[in-house]
């Protein structure tokens, strides 16, 4: 009799053993294939809304060289931005393709009117990040470089412009500032991950000459790229 009890204790104890395996290794196996499913995750799944900034009656600032509109600057960045997200296979989202303003011509504030456009494009996209180009001016002549903004209080927002303003600073000369919070509108409309980058001054004489360059704009628009596809990694 106690042979006979050991041998069904025994096997009853194999059973458990190999029903505890199975359940592991089914665990595993989900957890393997998942982990593969996100890594193989196609690119082409994201979506990036270009935001350039201002636009229509709103020019932005101005040249203090040559009078260049903010608006016209920031329009040729945020199409040739796309074009490279393009090529790496990134859906892309530009508020605006044009020159004209995204508001309501009828509306008490034409800039309530064209921020609240620019946010339900943006709400619409639901995108996986928020780039919005902008110019800088300052009175003082000798301010110079591109920075990247976020929102207060947003950790996925500033990891963003963490990772754009590491590739700035690695690539551009005369820019070693640092992500800051910023309070603007696009970036704090959103709980997407937003930056607003401001990609030079156009109130330093040599700076605003770079930016119109076509070499100086892809090299910029290629930095901020590299930062967001480092904060999708």
């Amino acid at each position: 009799m106690k042979f006979k009890f050991f041998t069904i204790k025994l096997k009853n104890i194999i059973i458990f053993l190999c029903v505890v395996f199975i359940c592991f290794a089914s665990s595993m196996f989900v957890l393997l294939n998942r982990n593969v499913s996100f890594a193989s995750q196609p690119i082409g799944q994201k979506v990036v809304v270009i935001d350039a900034g201002h636009g229509g009656i709103d020019g932005g600032c101005v040249g203090k060289s040559t009078g260049v509109f903010e608006s016209d600057l920031n329009l040729s960045y945020a199409l040739t931005l796309e074009k490279m997200f393009k090529d790496v296979g990134v859906t892309c989202v530009l508020t605006r393709r044009n020159n004209k303003g995204l508001y309501d011509e009828g509306a008490k504030s034409l800039k309530k009117s064209d921020m609240q456009k620019r946010k339900q494009i943006i709400d619409n996209a639901r995108p996986n990040a928020v780039v919005s180009i902008h110019m800088n001016s300052f009175p003082l002549a000798s301010a110079r470089g591109a920075q990247a903004f976020y929102k207060l209080d947003s950790k996925i927002g500033e990891d963003l412009a963490v990772c754009v303003q590491k590739q700035l600073c690695s690539t551009l000369k005369n820019t070693n500032k640092k992500a800051q919070v910023g309070d603007y509108y696009l970036v704090n409309c959103t709980d997407y991950p937003s930056v607003l980058v401001e990609c030079g001054f156009v109130s330093n004489k040599e700076e605003e000459k770079l930016l119109q360059e076509k070499s100086y704009e892809k090299k910029l628009c290629y930095a901020i790229m590299c930062g967001v596809l480092d904060f999708f990694n």
